[in-house]
């Protein structure tokens, strides 16, 4: 398995969201996130790269996608553990929503949010947001998540917590939670105190 890419770009292709970067001579062609298709086009030329990397192994081809950083990643294999969700409808869920603003929708049930990626139908958002929220009611079993109930739960709880509920969302066990968010600003928005406790849990 080849998780990260180090080496210079040498194609970009903003139509496709491809990428080609050469490493010690060879250039590997990646399907790429929006995100990652930016920061990759802001680089000056000759400059060295990292992306981090997920290999697609089918019959008939051998993909690769490419991530800024391990937490696109870490979404991105999440999405498609989710039943009828391939690698290119999770690159085209993760061009338009940010891992922190993925979590906030499924935790939230805006499936609309979620459709705005191309490609991406009701039905498959709706299926995203029943698998990922069955996986936030196994950590919390206690926690009704109809969207009713969360979004009364988020006015009550505060930004603290439902960051919690959004990283219970990407796969991460409360221990590990709870570790990431110690003596962090309660004060931040929702998304930054998630993104902050992402920045922690991949350390």
């Amino acid at each position: 398995m080849i998780y990260c890419l180090t080496g210079e770009i040498i194609y970009i292709d903003a139509l496709s969201n491809t990428a080609v970067i050469d490493c010690a001579g060879v250039g590997y062609k990646l399907t790429v996130t929006g995100t990652t298709l930016s920061y990759l086009s802001a680089c000056p030329k000759n400059e060295k790269v990292r992306v981090f990397t997920y290999m697609a192994v089918r019959e008939d081809a051998v993909e690769l996608f490419g991530f800024r950083n391990p937490e696109e990643l870490a979404t991105f294999k999440i999405l498609i553990s989710v039943s009828g969700v391939g690698p290119k409808a999770a690159i085209a869920i993760l061009t338009v929503l940010s891992p922190e603003a993925l979590a906030m929708a499924v935790s939230s049930g805006d499936v609309k949010a979620i459709c705005q990626a191309q490609g991406v139908g009701k039905r498959i958002a709706e299926r995203i947001v029943l698998e990922l929220k069955d996986k936030l009611a196994k950590n919390m079993p206690d926690l009704d998540t109809s969207s009713s109930a969360v979004s009364s739960s988020a006015a009550a709880k505060g930004s603290l917590a439902d960051a919690r509920d959004a990283l219970l969302v990407l796969g991460y066990t409360r221990g590990e939670i709870d570790a990431a968010l110690k003596g962090i600003d309660k004060t931040m928005e929702t998304e930054d105190i998630i993104r902050s406790a992402l920045g922690r849990l991949m350390k």
